[in-house]
C-alpha cells in the first residue's frame, strides 16, 4: 500500500511522448470536480514558477546539451519545489493532487531510456532526500507505441510557438527502451500502477481511466 500520510490522495499520470497524458489528466480533473472533489493539477517539470524556469531548461535545445547527471539533478530540484510548493500543502488540505509525471518518468527516461547509469541508486537515493517514504496512490500509465506518440508529438508542436522537443529528437531506440521501462514499473508494482491503452482514441482513453478509478477507488486509502 501506498505511504502517503496526507489524508488527501496523490494521483499521478505515467507515459512516453504524445500518450496524452496532460489531456487525460485534465478531463479526469474535470470528471472528479463533477462528483464534488476538490482536486490540484500540476506536472514535472514546471509545476511552480521556478519550475517553469528549469522545465525551458530541461525540454528546449539540443538534446545533448546536459549529460545525465546534471540533468538528473535538475528533475529532482523541480520535484521538491513542486512536492513543498504545491503538492503537500495540497494533500495536508485533503485535496486530491492529479500530477503529470513523477518519479517514474525520472525512472523510465534516466535510467531506462539513457541506459547511461548502471543502475536506479542515483535516482533512489535523490528521491530519498526529496521526498522520504511519499508515494503515489495510484498511477496511470497511457502506453503507446514510441513511432505513434512520437508522430502525434510532432503533429502537437507544429500547433505551438514554443517547441518542447528535446526528447522527441532522441533516436527511437530511446523511446523504444522508455516503454519497456515503464512497462516494467508497472509489473512491478501492479498495487498502484494502472495500464491504459493510449493509442485509442482521446474518449475511449477518457473512459478507460474513469473505469479503471472506478474499480480501484474503493481500495485506495481515504
Amino acid at each position: 500500500m501506498p505511504v502517503n500520510k496526507f489524508p488527501g490522495r496523490f494521483i499521478t499520470f505515467e507515459g512516453g511522448e504524445g500518450g496524452g497524458k496532460s489531456v487525460q489528466l485534465a478531463r479526469f480533473a474535470e470528471y472528479l470536480r463533477a462528483r464534488g472533489q476538490d482536486v490540484v493539477t500540476t506536472r514535472e517539470p514546471g509545476g511552480t514558477p521556478v519550475g517553469k524556469e528549469i522545465r525551458r531548461l530541461l525540454v528546449e535545445g539540443d538534446k545533448d546539451k546536459f549529460d545525465e547527471v546534471a540533468e538528473t539533478l535538475l528533475f529532482y530540484a523541480d520535484r521538491r519545489i513542486n512536492l513543498s510548493k504545491i503538492v503537500f500543502p495540497a494533500l495536508k488540505a485533503g485535496k486530491c493532487v492529479l500530477s503529470d509525471r513523477f518519479n517514474d518518468s525520472t525512472i523510465a527516461y534516466q535510467y531506462y531510456g539513457s541506459a547511461k547509469f548502471a543502475d536506479t541508486s542515483v535516482m533512489d537515493g535523490l528521491y530519498k532526500i526529496v521526498a522520504g517514504d511519499f508515494k503515489p496512490d495510484l498511477t496511470f500509465l497511457l502506453d503507446i507505441d514510441p513511432r505513434l506518440g512520437l508522430a502525434r508529438s510532432f503533429r502537437k508542436a507544429e500547433t505551438m510557438d514554443i517547441k518542447e522537443l528535446r526528447f522527441e529528437n532522441v533516436d527511437i531506440s530511446f523511446h523504444e527502451r522508455l516503454r519497456r521501462g515503464y512497462l516494467e514499473l508497472a509489473a512491478a508494482a501492479p498495487e498502484r500502477f494502472v495500464i491504459i491503452d493510449a493509442s485509442k482514441s482521446m474518449d475511449e482513453v477518457a473512459a478507460a481511466v474513469i473505469n479503471a478509478y472506478e474499480r480501484r477507488a474503493a481500495t485506495l486509502r481515504r
